[in-house]
């Protein structure tokens, strides 16, 4: 049987199974799809490939899924460091992002975001900014993948007047971009303080008819679930349950004030996580209690964030800390195993988004999304486990190539659909802008 592509790997990691590693291992792809998993001499007698590729240094896992992200703030990366969430955003990112944010200011943050977060092994992001439709269309030029927020607020911005031009823009949005192979969408409201009931149900109501999911911060900090709780007597989690929000369609993120009870009630409802441990504790918001979730069965997926409460959208360093803090705030170091932390950053980033059917493990049948990370460098060496160096010793400097639907982005650290110097450039520009030089 012919086919386009052979890449034979030192290590294959596909997810699913779950903890389980090939070695000298093969991934055959044709028409952007996985064909099979095999060994390498079986897969050379087997299929007639147009290429082969042969990364005998590196680990093949599935692309990673960043979860959460405002990917046209890495213009804003470090405009506003060391500060609780609420003063950094009245008083920093919002005054900016009246001033600044354009269609221009989203196309090149966003190709800013892309390129960053495909040399670092993300083939998958899942965004909520303003002018999503200029996200989508960078993300379909560079050849990423994107589940793109369709935001709402109550406030008018430069994208929208109201709650109600939000939700009819959101509405023609997803009707333009339905049919984009690359392109999912998601009803984005802001957050609890930002949206009100009437918006919300009509949200629920909309999601419901067009089978979307909706992506919003929920419990981020102590002051939002105390003022909601001063207002109207409930939790924000209290009220969206009431609206009806709360579904196996809804991805609540961020999730650091949650009581024993309240994990016990949101596994019921079936719905998602979105863990984004460094910037929550950048911005000390409090910490995700994700052992406690993933033992209640709540599906956890990770992100980064956006870079400016982050710095930067390094999905590596989020498994790694993910990990890490877990073992911590629980007191148990087997909290969040390696392969635990591995399956949040990419299968179950795809639950969440809906996407699971396509992405998020290697398998027969699913997008030919790969990220090969060479682990022959001295930081990971010797390898006793790939798994666990992957989690616990790799950096995103280690990631060699990157294809999305089998199209290769990443080629030996060159990125194949975006120009760095040109990228520089553009940067520099806006960095001139927002310092006033």
């Amino acid at each position: 049987m012919q086919v386009d592509l052979i890449v034979q790997a030192r290590w294959i990691i596909p997810v699913e199974p779950a903890s389980v590693i090939h070695e000298n291992y093969s991934v055959v792809v044709n028409d952007g799809r996985i064909v099979d998993l095999l060994d390498n001499e079986a897969a050379l007698q087997i299929y007639q490939p147009r290429a082969v590729e042969c990364l005998d240094r590196q680990v093949l896992i599935p692309g990673l899924v960043n979860c959460h992200t405002h990917a046209a703030m890495s213009l804003l990366s470090g405009i506003a460091d060391d500060l609780p969430l609420m003063d950094w955003l009245t008083h920093h990112i919002w005054p900016a992002e009246q001033k600044w944010v354009s269609e221009a200011f989203v196309r090149d943050g966003t190709d800013l975001a892309i390129a960053e977060m495909l040399r670092g092994g993300t083939t998958c992001f899942n965004d909520m900014y303003f002018f999503p439709e200029v996200t989508a269309q960078q993300a379909i030029a560079h050849g990423i993948r994107a589940n793109v927020g369709l935001i709402v607020f109550d406030f008018p911005t430069v994208w929208a007047e109201n709650a109600d031009a939000y939700l009819q823009k959101g509405l023609a949005l997803h009707d333009r971009l339905r049919h984009q192979a690359l392109i999912s969408t998601s009803f984005a409201p802001h957050a609890p303080y930002t949206v009100s009931d009437e918006p919300l149900r009509q949200v629920r109501t909309f999601a419901d008819e067009l089978e979307l999911t909706v992506h919003m911060h929920v419990h981020e900090t102590r002051h939002e679930v105390d003022e909601q709780r001063q207002k109207t007597g409930h939790t924000p989690l209290q009220r969206l349950a009431d609206l009806g929000l709360l579904t196996s369609a809804f991805m609540a993120v961020h999730m650091t004030q949650l009581s024993d009870e309240e994990i016990g009630f949101y596994a019921q409802t079936g719905g998602h996580i979105v863990h984004c441990p460094e910037s929550n504790m950048k911005l000390a918001s409090g910490f995700c209690p994700v052992a406690a979730c993933l033992k209640a069965g709540i599906n956890v997926a990770l992100g980064t964030d956006g870079a400016a409460s982050n710095n930067d959208q390094d999905m590596l360093a989020e498994m790694r800390v993910a990990a890490l803090l877990a073992k911590g705030v629980s007191g148990d170091a087997s909290a969040v195993s390696a392969a635990q932390a591995l399956q949040m950053a990419t299968l179950n980033g795809a639950k969440a988004l809906g996407l699971d059917a396509a992405i998020g493990s290697l398998l027969p049948g699913k997008q030919a999304d790969l990220v090969a990370i060479d682990l022959s460098e001295v930081e990971t060496q010797p390898v006793f486990n790939p798994l666990a160096q992957v989690v616990y010793a790799a950096s995103r400097h280690q990631v060699s190539d990157v294809w999305v639907a089998g199209k290769r982005l990443l080629n030996k650290r060159q990125l194949t659909t975006l120009d760095l110097e040109e990228l520089r450039g553009r940067a520099a520009i806006w960095q001139q802008r927002l310092t006033g030089r």
